[in-house]
């Protein structure tokens, strides 16, 4: 088997696995019991969220654990935009953002609010100069990815906080990290943010938890209701053994490393996929080290994804979140329809190889010539 759809979701580390069993085992008391299993499972809760504050150089108490990406983006721009709202109505985002950050533009349009979302450039990337003007005196909340999901284009991020502060906009800045945490250094401080999403399941940890980073003096408004879990800020009993195991995989992240290990296995990727006749690549040539998308325009990139799946080489034909549907990024991107139908995404972990490049390309040179056009 050779996995290659590490975006879309990873396989749970040994430290992760462990730390879940240990919760769901041993330490299985509701977290606000004041019990002994009851303490058992806030120590698991505190010690994950130590983990996971080191990982994004921030305060323990600047962490709200989550159901995962999407209810942290969701959080993050409804309750970012709630809380500002007094003091304008305009957000800026991008054409290029993950569904849980379009999807909730698209609410806050319904609810009056003005959106507007910087278009990409040809080869995929978020222009700075056009970022910086799109942001005015009267913004009210800024969310734009740090890398984005299905390219691996790399926005901007540093101009946002500085012309912020320029124009003297009273916006919150929100970051999208879920792609970014362990391939690269997230330092919210450093770049301004107040508010960071990340998410478990794409660093070796479980399905099910998630993170908000709020900057300490950041107020947003909450959207459950109930207890007091999360300071208030996510109500519900804390599902211990998926932030137990996101908290262990924090610990072991190294973006440095991981550039080390996977950079050359995308570099072998480009040289053998992008040899064979008619494929080309939609990745930004300066993008993230471990996302290649490319398109072998005049086949659908589903007969494509499952034609390699019968040889148990798994990728993706896009954002797992929009299954189905269109590529909205290639969209905004301009590429033509035959493009972006014929799409596949690559997205690779610390565990690929360069070896694995070759029968990869071995492979689809296989379906192409033996797989007819649309």
């Amino acid at each position: 088997m050779i996995y290659l759809d590490n975006s879309a979701t990873t396989k749970p580390s040994e430290a992760a696995v462990a730390a879940a069993e240990y919760v769901m085992r041993e330490a299985f008391g509701n977290p606000s019991s004041l019990h002994t299993l009851g303490m058992q499972a806030e120590d698991a809760l505190q010690r994950a969220r130590r983990q996971a504050a080191a990982a994004l150089s921030a305060r323990e108490e600047e962490i709200c654990f989550t159901s995962g990406g999407t209810e942290a983006n969701n959080l993050a721009l409804l309750g970012g935009a709630a809380a500002r709202q007094k003091r304008g109505r305009r957000i800026v985002t991008t054409a290029i953002e993950h569904a849980s950050i379009e999807e909730s533009a698209r609410e806050l349009e319904a609810r009056g609010f003005e959106v507007v979302r910087v278009q990409p450039e040809a080869d995929g990337t978020i222009d700075a100069e056009a970022l910086r003007q799109a942001i005015t005196p009267d913004t009210i909340l800024v969310s734009v990815m740090m890398v984005n999901n299905e390219t691996g284009a790399l926005p901007p991020v540093e101009v946002v906080a500085p012309r912020i502060r320029e124009v003297g906009a009273p916006a919150l800045f929100h970051i999208d990290a879920v792609q970014a945490l362990g391939k690269y250094k997230i330092d919210p401080a450093a770049l301004g943010a107040d508010l960071v999403t990340v998410s478990g399941h794409k660093i070796h940890a479980l399905k099910g938890c998630g993170a908000l980073y709020i900057r300490r003096g950041v107020t947003i408004r909450r959207r459950s209701f109930g207890g007091s879990q999360e300071r208030s800020m996510r109500a519900g009993t804390e599902g211990v053994p998926a932030i137990a195991a996101f908290g262990a995989a924090c610990a072991q992240l190294d973006p440095a490393r991981a550039r080390r290990a996977i950079e050359p296995v995308k570099e072998a990727f480009c040289r053998a996929l992008l040899a064979i006749p008619g494929v080309a690549c939609n990745s930004p040539e300066n993008g993230a080290y471990h996302i290649l998308n490319i398109s072998a325009p005049g086949y659908r990139s589903e007969t494509l994804l499952h034609a390699l799946a019968r040889r148990e080489i798994y990728v993706s034909s896009g954002s797992a979140c929009k299954k189905g549907e269109k590529s909205p990024v290639l969209t905004a991107q301009g590429l033509p329809p035959a493009r972006i139908d014929g799409a596949l995404r690559l997205s690779f972990c610390e565990d690929n190889t360069v070896e694995e490049a070759a029968p990869v390309a071995a492979a689809l040179r296989e379906i192409l010539k033996t797989t007819a056009h649309r």
